[in-house]
């Protein structure tokens, strides 16, 4: 992950293109709608796996991660201490369930 985002950054002036306040409104209604889904449906439920390709669509605003990148993107959520509050912040679940929906969506669909 970290490679292929720093040579996005360089690539892109710093991700300049991207226009930050709505990918964070549009994270925001996801993990929202997520967040109602934690506790009744399993990470490769159909529902869910549709709002994690909403997930990679948006990621995907910045760069087009690799399968690789995109399921280094469902560990830093963890490993990283404000990522992990924000996203659980939504739900007290939410990192490891975004880490098992993720790596499931990853493995059917990116290569």
């Amino acid at each position: 992950m970290g490679s292929e985002q720093a040579k996005s950054l360089s690539e892109t002036n710093n991700w300049s293109h991207v226009d930050k306040q709505k990918v964070h409104e549009d994270w925001g209604k996801l993990y929202t709608s997520l967040a109602k889904l934690v506790d009744t449906l399993e990470p490769s439920s159909e529902p869910v796996q549709a709002l994690i390709g909403q997930h990679y669509s948006i990621a995907s605003r910045f760069y087009v991660p690799s399968r690789d990148a995109y399921i280094g993107l469902s560990l830093f959520y963890g490993e990283n201490e404000a990522m992990a509050k924000f996203h659980n912040a939504y739900h007290p679940k939410m990192v490891d369930f975004l880490h098992a929906a993720i790596g499931i969506y990853a493995s059917s669909h990116l290569k």
